[in-house]
Order: structure tokens, then C-alpha cells, then sequence
């Protein structure tokens, strides 16, 4: 019974033994340091992080005072340079005079901030959502009503020159309804079915390959051991085709456009956790987003291209919104990353 607590707890827990090698550690551990339990068990503190001598002699006074101690905010590196920030709190246990044992638990402050940046996204995009909505339904009535009266007027005209005004009318009234229309979104619930997500990504690289400069290259880091998922493929393709012509075109003539795909363990999306999620990385290597836009890039009609909509990345996040997944951004210059998170677990 124990064990399974231990091993639900998005805690990561490590035990050390009288020599403060690592006996055992949980799956919220192994996470934390992107490892298999395999790989760690019996590994010394010392090597658990790098740079720390101050953290790992904390650790050994307490292992010999039995006195514990919590620590708030630490920042740790591990051996694959993964830094992270924590709340760490030690705690000495001594079943009997000869069996000393140190446990630590580990608190992931990154976590709650990520956790507190996808449900920001997830607000703002129902509310732009719902804004869009309304601000749709009272465009839609009096465009409506202009299409009609150009209409009407054109059947009196007899003049060919004075219908090519009444026209022109209806064409721009039509290309406003099909802004709106895409402004709004998908307005079908996917049609999911098992599908592999890497036919899903190598049909949107065969035809963005077509359309590159040949200056732009798209490399692969696929994961092939990735389950399949429970998905509309066309709606996914869709979402990854604007996420990778965004990339395209923020390079222009020259760059490299990565795309990755991992899993990662027990994952929350908003308030929901998730045993398992897909991670799908659109990387490209040009100047990155402007600090000023990159926590508006969501919201429809923010471009930073005088030529663009700005339709097409909250148009990719309604879709992915849709399978319980998020699309994430993080830019500085010379990396841009958009994550397309989701489930692999089949909903209930």
C-alpha cells in the first residue's frame, strides 16, 4: 500500500541509505531527473547534482545530527545540465542503532509555474474564444444585410460599370465572412480514431519541404517508441501545418526547422494530471519572438509580418484544445520552441 502511494505522488521522493547512496527513489523521481530508477539506484549524492557541495554537506550534517531541516527555492543541476529550482525537505530516519536512512523530498517549483502559465493559457483562450463569439455574431447580422442590398441593387443596375461596384461590395462582404469564419475556428468536433502521431508529422514535413526556400532544412528527432493516440489526424495535421509554416517563415531565406517528439510522465494540463503525454517540438533556429508579443501570440490577429493574419496559432491552440492537449512557447533568439502537449491516455 505504501509502495503505490509513493509511487502516485507527483512528490519526487528519494531514500539514501547509511553511506548516502540512493536506494530507492519513486517515478516522480525519475522524472524529475529525466532517468530510469535503474540508472540511479546506488548512485552517490555526490553525483546526483553538480556544483553543490554546500547542498550535499546540508545533506550530511543532517544525516548526522538526525536533525531535519526544509529548504525553500533551491536551484540544482543535474548531470545532464538540467537546472531545476525546488523545495527540498530532509528528513534523517533511524529504525535502530546501526540502520540509518536519509529521505528527501523534492518539490519541482518550476512545476507550479508551468502548471500556472498553461492554465493563463488555457483562460485566455476561452475567453478570446468567447469574445471572438460575440464580437462575430454582431458583425455576421449587419454584413448579412450589406451582402443582400448589393445584391438587390445589382439586379436593378443596367449599367455593367455600376454593377462592378455592387461586386465589389459583395466580394470584400464575403472575404469578411470567411475572416470571421476563421477567426472562430474549427466548428467540428474531432473525429478521433488510433492514429501515429509521426505519419501525422511527416505528412506536414512532405508538403512544407515543397514550399521551403532552399536555404531551410527540417531535421527529425522522432521518438519511435511512442504509443499511438487517440486523435482526428486531420485536425492535428492542420494544427502542426500552421505551427511549421509560422516557423518557416519567422527564418526567411536561411535556418533549420527541428521536429521532435518525446513522451513525459505524469503531466497536468490545466487541473487535469496525465499518466502520459506526447510532446511535440516545432524548434527553429531564427530571431525569435519579440518579448513584447510572446505572451499575446495566441490571441487572434497579433503578427509580427506586415503580410500575415494572425489567425494561424490560435486557430493550431482551438484544435489542440479540443483533443485535451495545449500548445505552449517559449523564444529567445536563435531558439524558438512551440510545444504541442496531449494525452496519450483514451478519455473516459
Amino acid at each position: 500500500m505504501l509502495q503505490r502511494i509513493l509511487e502516485h505522488l507527483n512528490t519526487a521522493v528519494l531514500l539514501f541509505d547509511d553511506a548516502l547512496h540512493l536506494k530507492y527513489v519513486n517515478p516522480a523521481g525519475e522524472v524529475l531527473f529525466d532517468v530510469s530508477a535503474r540508472h540511479l539506484l546506488g548512485m552517490p549524492a555526490t553525483r546526483l547534482w553538480l556544483d553543490a557541495a554546500d547542498f550535499t554537506a546540508a545533506l550530511e550534517r543532517s544525516h548526522l545530527s538526525s536533525h531535519p531541516y526544509t529548504e525553500r527555492e533551491v536551484h540544482l543541476r543535474l548531470p545532464n545540465q538540467k537546472e531545476i529550482t525546488v523545495d527540498i525537505t530532509v528528513t534523517p530516519l533511524r529504525e535502530s542503532q546501526r540502520e540509518h536512512e536519509l529521505l528527501l523530498e523534492l518539490l519541482p517549483m518550476d512545476r507550479h509555474l508551468r502548471i500556472a502559465r498553461e492554465e493563463n493559457l488555457l483562460d485566455q483562450y476561452h475567453t478570446t474564444r468567447h469574445l471572438v463569439r460575440g464580437m462575430a455574431h454582431e458583425i455576421k447580422n449587419p454584413l448579412g444585410g450589406l451582402r443582400g442590398a448589393a445584391q438587390l441593387l445589382e439586379q436593378e443596375l443596367d449599367d455593367e460599370e455600376m454593377k462592378e461596384y455592387t461586386r465589389i461590395i459583395i466580394g470584400e462582404a464575403d472575404r469578411l465572412q470567411n475572416l470571421l469564419d476563421r477567426m472562430l475556428g474549427p466548428h467540428t468536433l474531432p473525429r478521433k480514431r488510433r492514429i501515429n502521431i509521426h505519419e501525422v508529422l511527416e505528412r506536414v514535413r512532405h508538403l512544407v519541404q515543397a514550399e521551403l526556400p532552399g536555404g531551410i532544412r527540417i531535421a527529425r528527432d522522432y521518438d519511435p517508441s511512442i504509443p499511438e493516440l487517440e486523435a482526428d489526424p486531420d485536425q492535428l495535421h492542420q494544427a502542426l501545418l500552421n505551427i511549421v509554416r509560422n516557423a518557416m517563415q519567422s527564418l526567411g531565406e536561411r535556418g533549420t526547422i527541428t521536429l521532435s517528439t518525446r513522451t513525459q510522465r505524469k503531466y497536468t494540463i490545466g487541473h487535469k494530471l496525465h499518466r502520459l503525454v506526447v510532446r511535440i517540438d516545432v524548434i527553429d533556429d531564427g530571431p525569435g519572438i519579440p518579448p513584447e508579443m510572446i505572451n499575446s501570440i495566441f490571441y487572434p490577429m497579433i503578427t509580427s509580418r506586415h503580410d500575415g493574419t494572425g489567425l494561424g496559432l490560435p486557430i493550431a491552440q482551438s484544435l489542440v484544445n479540443q483533443h485535451g492537449g495545449l500548445i505552449e512557447c517559449s523564444s529567445r533568439p536563435g531558439e524558438t520552441v512551440f510545444s504541442i502537449i496531449l494525452p496519450l491516455e483514451s478519455e473516459s
